[in-house]
Parts: C-alpha cells; structure tokens; sequence
C-alpha cells in the first residue's frame, strides 16, 4: 500500500518532502515519488496537483498532516471532481 507522508529534509530546520512512499518504509526511506515540498516555519507549500492526483485515485491514502495540507490547498476538491466526470462517462 501506499501512502502519501511528510519526508524531513533539513537538519536544523524542520522542512519537509511530501513524498508517495510504501508503507513498510522508514520516514526517510526511499520514496516511489517526491509530490510536494511543506516549510512549516514560513508557511509555504508546493504540491504537484496532476501527481498527487494520481497517486490519491490508484488508491494512495495521505497522512493526517498531509491530508490537513491537501484540504488547505483545495486538491481534495479537484479529485471529487474528477471522480464524479470519470463515473458520468
């Protein structure tokens, strides 16, 4: 199975990779694809929407904190709607 989690980058401050990885991995094991970049300390956030998506309709399940960011970011909204033009055809 795989998940959609938080992968830390920097060494003294906390900055992460938002990262499609297996379960069984550690948190800095080595992830399938890197799908978004999150800098707590400033606030910023990058996410590669058409990976994410991707990876969330074959069945990816995100973190808690990473399903908190998607929410933020409104690509929950884009996968719904997907979903529904998908089934309509």
């Amino acid at each position: 199975m795989v998940k959609l989690r938080l992968k830390r980058c920097g060494r003294k401050q906390a900055v992460y990779r938002i990262v499609a990885i297996d379960v069984r991995s550690r948190r800095e094991g080595r992830d399938l694809r890197k799908v978004g970049f999150y800098d707590p300390i400033k606030n910023q956030t990058y996410l590669n929407v058409p990976a994410i998506l991707y990876f969330l309709e074959k069945g990816a399940q995100p973190t808690e904190t990473v399903h908190a960011i998607l929410k933020k970011a409104e690509v929950l909204k884009k996968l719904r709607s997907n979903q529904i033009k998908i089934n309509s055809n």
